[in-house]
């Protein structure tokens, strides 16, 4: 007989069923009836069951799930006791929702073919999912029968019992499958847990000294005793095979940790420092077991004081122990990150990059601090090596490009970013790639590459159509230009839209309306750059004389220039405009 697909399966080729499924879901209904035996067909009728079944799997595989689920009924009027077609059709009905029917469905499918382990398999699944616990326990138990060389009937009976809590019968699934498999860790740790559960120390302690006993030069089972003893207040017998452990093997790791376990449960203070201080500066301790004492060390000193120069002092002691590994270096930083230790943290941080150039998290927080301190210097010499140790993270391009506008080096800010272009993916943020061309608009603008610029620019808004430096920066060139002075003046007024104190956004759009001649509207928005900080930038302070000889106050306007020259605005045109005083355009 043909397996079906496990349970569930088929929702994956379920992609909706139609109103003409749910219409024959009355007549499914009425279908099911008791049956004692199975039908026996003749060769033609078997010949046409299988023509019909085979075509409904077909068009269920190709998605025309319709005529799939009608097909399949017509399968179950010729053979009413086939188990194939009842399990198919107790997919369709767990997708419309009809449970109580699908259910059902299945139980016939196993009552017609006992023997099939997928259906009873299935089945089983179903009484789980529907919370038929007893029910799944019963099939689950007969098929443990019926397929004794099974082993995932015994499994799905542990996991019922242990979501039940019935945890002795969690011991009896683990003993058969002990019986199996053979005596193993993993069994008897299961079985640990659940007498632990139990209250039941004597089967517990049973439990592990037979695993000691057969594996008697594995020291872990032994200590693995130990901790069961002092978790259920045998102290003296727990401490008793520590000992005995380390004087055969001094550096013992497992048993280390549990002496530590130990001072701390019976309220040796001390002892239990000097051990954590044992394992943290034991070379021959590993670096997983020292990260673990280090984490209980941090947490242990929160507890009492939060002494921070007590744990920096542990963390400078480790840092001189192992130079090839950036764990513990990684621990440290997270530590005085948290505890807002800047300067201490910047040389771990180099540290780590320094024995694993690729490690992206601690190179982008160091970036982080010369980003906070303006240092495009330290910024570049961050990002660069990155390039090549890390070449597909975009913001590393990012970062460089801007610290290279921030040095005057506009031509490899370029560079960099059309680089930076070619590692862009679905997952990348579009402001990033907006300021890409946003960059490169700027850089070709400043070479008077005006179109290649404008065409950067339309590219950046593509990506960010609000990113309000793009707009402003392509706003003010073409006002500059006194070209397409309509679509600057929209553009520059979605920046003071978004940013209405910004001093430059607000002189970008006042400049625009000067251009369109626009002279006491421009006074207005000059003003407000003016008031916002606009009379620190000699730039805005000559367009502030400029917008103001236009409405008439000539002698407002010289001021404004002359304020503009002193402030270092050296520009022939301006000192004109001072010696003649008049506006004089560019």
């Amino acid at each position: 007989m043909k397996a079906i697909l496990k349970y569930g399966w088929i929702f994956l080729l379920i992609g909706g069923l139609s109103s003409c499924v749910a219409s024959k879901q009355s007549k499914s209904a009425q279908s099911i009836r008791p049956v004692v035996e199975k039908e026996s067909l003749s060769p033609k009728q078997q010949q046409k069951f299988n023509y019909f079944y085979l075509e409904a799997e077909r068009l269920k595989l190709k998605g025309d799930v319709d005529d799939a689920f009608e097909l399949y009924q017509h399968c179950l009027e010729i053979n009413p006791t086939s188990a194939e077609a009842l399990s198919a059709l107790a997919q369709f009905h767990f997708y419309l929702k009809n449970d109580s029917l699908g259910v059902a469905y299945m139980e016939k499918a196993v009552g017609y073919e006992p023997d099939n382990y997928w259906y009873c398999q299935n089945l089983a699944g179903v009484y789980q999912q529907h919370n038929k616990n007893d029910k799944a326990i019963a099939l689950l138990k007969k098929m443990l029968v019926q397929f004794p060389d099974n082993e995932e009937p015994l499994m799905a009976l542990r996991d019922i019992y242990l979501q039940n809590k019935d945890y002795r019968n969690v011991v009896d699934m683990l003993n058969q499958l002990e019986k199996r498999e053979g005596k193993s860790e993993e069994i008897s740790q299961g079985k640990l847990q659940m007498y632990l559960l139990l209250n039941d120390n004597k089967n517990a302690y049973s439990e592990i000294e037979g695993l000691a006993n057969e594996y008697p030069d594995d020291s872990r089972y032994k200590c693995l005793l130990g901790d069961v003893y002092l978790s259920t207040g045998k102290k003296k017998e727990a401490y008793d095979i520590y000992q005995k452990i380390l004087v055969g093997d001094p550096h013992n790791e497992q048993t280390l940790m549990s002496m530590m376990n130990y001072y701390s449960t019976t309220g040796q203070k001390v002892l239990f420092e000097q051990q954590m201080n044992t394992l943290l500066l034991d070379n021959e301790v590993s670096v997983d077991t020292r990260m673990d004492v280090m984490r209980q060390f941090i947490t242990n000193n929160e507890q009492n004081g939060a002494d921070s120069i007590k744990v920096v002092s542990m963390f400078e002691k480790l840092m001189k122990m192992d130079t090839t590994d950036t764990q513990m270096p990684m621990l440290y930083s997270q530590y005085l990150i948290a505890k807002s230790m800047d300067k201490k943290v910047v040389p771990v941080l180099e540290k780590i990059i320094g024995i694993d150039p690729t490690n992206v998290p601690s190179r982008l927080q160091l970036l982080s601090y010369a980003i906070k301190d303006d240092d495009y210097k330290r910024a570049i010499a961050i990002c660069e090596p990155a390039l090549q140790a890390t070449p597909d993270i975009v913001e590393f391009y990012y970062y460089l490009a801007i610290a290279y506008v921030q040095s005057g080096d506009q031509q490899k800010a370029q560079d960099v970013c059309i680089k930076g272009l070619t590692k862009i993916n679905d997952q990348t943020d579009k402001s990033v790639i907006s300021n890409f061309y946003s960059i490169i608009a700027d850089v070709y603008h400043s070479k008077n590459m005006y179109n290649e610029a404008y065409a950067a620019y339309d590219s950046s808004l593509v990506y960010k159509p609000d990113n309000v430096g793009t707009l402003n920066n392509y706003a003010y060139y073409l006002s500059e230009g006194n070209s397409n002075l309509d679509k600057a003046e929209e553009m520059s007024y979605k920046t003071i839209k978004a940013e209405p104190n910004n001093d430059t956004y607000l002189d970008t759009y006042a400049w625009i309306l000067f251009q369109k001649k626009k002279y006491s509207e421009a006074k207005i928005w000059i003003d407000n750059a003016m008031n916002n900080g606009g009379n620190k930038s000699n730039i805005e302070t000559e367009h502030c004389g400029d917008v103001y000889y236009m409405n008439g106050l000539k002698e407002e306007a010289l001021k404004y220039w002359i304020k503009a020259q002193e402030m270092g605005n050296q520009s022939e045109v301006l000192k004109k405009k001072i010696e003649e005083k008049k506006y004089i355009a560019k």
